[in-house]
């Protein structure tokens, strides 16, 4: 189903585009039809309209939700965006049912309308073949694996083969880290052949735009490294080619950037010197729904997180009750919470290294020199943390969710924290697992 969201800081509205059925069988797990793990912002239901019940229930976040936290948002602007909900075809009408996550993070509806699988309105095209799809490899049926789809954006036809690599580069990167590389037999891994007819993608802080298939750009809400797609539908009508449960879009670029968005896609730039950490770090976010948990960067985001409430990513939290811990289980008996770090020593080290990296920004250095730079950046910080008395250990570490104050995370490393670690912690790990079962069906909670 595809509609628009629209709204500002006081007002959202929904419109429906279009009802429309998909080529391709439906890829997802249909033992495990109710979301159960309710991570992200809104939440996205298939309704029985004469009993009632759920059929199809799955939680999500988009990018006009991250949106709405924006300056420009805040000042009263409005803007209209496109989104997509995949779900299997139903055999009677249903109520097509999205909810809002409130301060209590309970759900809310804010929209519904009917649709009808019989219906003369439901789009049955054929899509238009805009690519060749290929197979990195497959485990074994779509209903039981993870089916993770690659698109390139930005390669001329005469770079494909070029994209093929970055495929490749991008797949054993992901797979090269827990708990990815555990559970590699879980996994379903597809590409499409897309063709640009420029190179690159649009980067309008340099001034350069290039129209492209998957319309990738970076410096979205004006962030220098902040990489995404406005371009809902027009991304989706290629990936239908394919099946799919998670996205992966790539770049051709150098710039360092990226960027992930619970149930919709995450990005990387696929020429940069930094694609590991940036795949596995952007995924975590787009797959799992991890939170961000550093805080010293900037962001467009003002109040991501509002005074007072519990944040829903599973690895960031506000601390409201240090009895009722959400990661209790994973915290030794003898770590105490709040946990103790010398947060005053890494923050003036941060800054101080941020400030660094926007003057060389500023003097439009070579990317091999911003290479050298995150390196220098990591071997500085990464002697504080590890110099840490609970390094190692699960706590709540104050600092997270771009909050310096207020916001805890649980470790006092992680790949979620900065790009000095080649592991997530036991918490990150634990939430990105329970995604993978519930595709694979291994678990029901």
């Amino acid at each position: 189903v595809d509609y628009f969201h629209s709204g500002n800081v006081d007002t959202e509205m929904f419109s429906l585009d279009r009802v429309v059925l998909e080529p391709l069988p439906f890829s997802g797990n249909l033992n495990q039809p109710v979301d159960q793990t309710l991570r992200g912002k809104y939440a996205f239901e298939i309704v029985d309209p004469a009993s009632g019940d759920v059929a199809w229930s799955r939680s999500f976040s988009s990018i006009y939700g991250e949106w709405e936290t924006t300056g420009e948002a805040r000042r009263g602007t409005w803007r209209t965006l496109h989104e997509s909900r995949r779900f299997p075809e139903p055999r009677y009408p249903v109520q097509i049912v999205l909810k809002k996550r409130a301060a209590d993070g309970t759900f809310r509806e804010i929209f519904s309308t009917l649709a009808d699988p019989a219906s003369r309105w439901v789009d049955r095209s054929p899509l238009v073949q805009q690519g060749e799809v290929w197979s990195v490899f497959e485990h074994g049926p779509r209903s039981e694996k993870v089916d993770l789809l690659v698109l390139g954006d930005g390669y001329t036809r005469q770079e494909l083969p070029s994209y093929r690599t970055d495929v490749r580069r991008v797949v054993d990167a992901l797979f090269a880290y827990s708990p990815f590389a555990d559970h590699r037999e879980d996994f379903n891994v597809w590409a499409i052949d897309v063709a640009s007819e420029r190179s690159g993608v649009s980067q309008p802080r340099t001034g350069f735009w290039n129209r492209t298939p998957i319309g990738l750009t970076y410096n979205a809400f004006d962030s220098e490294r902040y990489m995404l797609s406005f371009e809902n539908r027009r991304f989706q009508e290629i990936a239908a080619l394919a099946p799919f449960d998670a996205l992966i879009l790539i770049g051709n670029g150098e710039q360092y950037g990226g960027g992930g968005i619970y149930n919709l896609y995450s990005t990387a730039a696929a020429k940069s010197g930094q694609l590991p950490y940036l795949i596995v770090h952007e995924f975590a976010h787009a797959f799992a729904g991890l939170g961000d948990e550093y805080y010293t960067s900037q962001v467009a985001y003002e109040d991501f997180t509002a005074p007072g409430t519990e944040p829903w990513s599973p690895n960031v939290t506000a601390l409201l009750d240090p009895e009722r811990l959400k990661w209790q289980a994973l915290v030794d008996a003898d770590t105490p919470t709040p946990t103790p770090w010398d947060q005053e020593a890494y923050d003036s080290t941060s800054l101080a290294l941020q400030e660094t990296r926007q003057a060389l920004r500023a003097q439009k250095v070579s990317e091999q020199r911003m290479d050298q730079y995150f390196q220098e950046a990591k071997e500085t910080t990464s002697r504080i943390l590890e110099a840490q008395q609970y390094y190692g250990k699960v706590g709540a570490f104050e600092g997270a969710g771009y909050q310096a104050k207020g916001l805890y995370r649980p470790a006092v490393d992680c790949i979620m924290f900065t790009r000095n670690p080649d592991y997530f912690c036991p918490v990150c790990l634990r939430a990105i697992e329970r995604i993978i079962d519930l595709h694979t069906g291994k678990s029901t909670q």
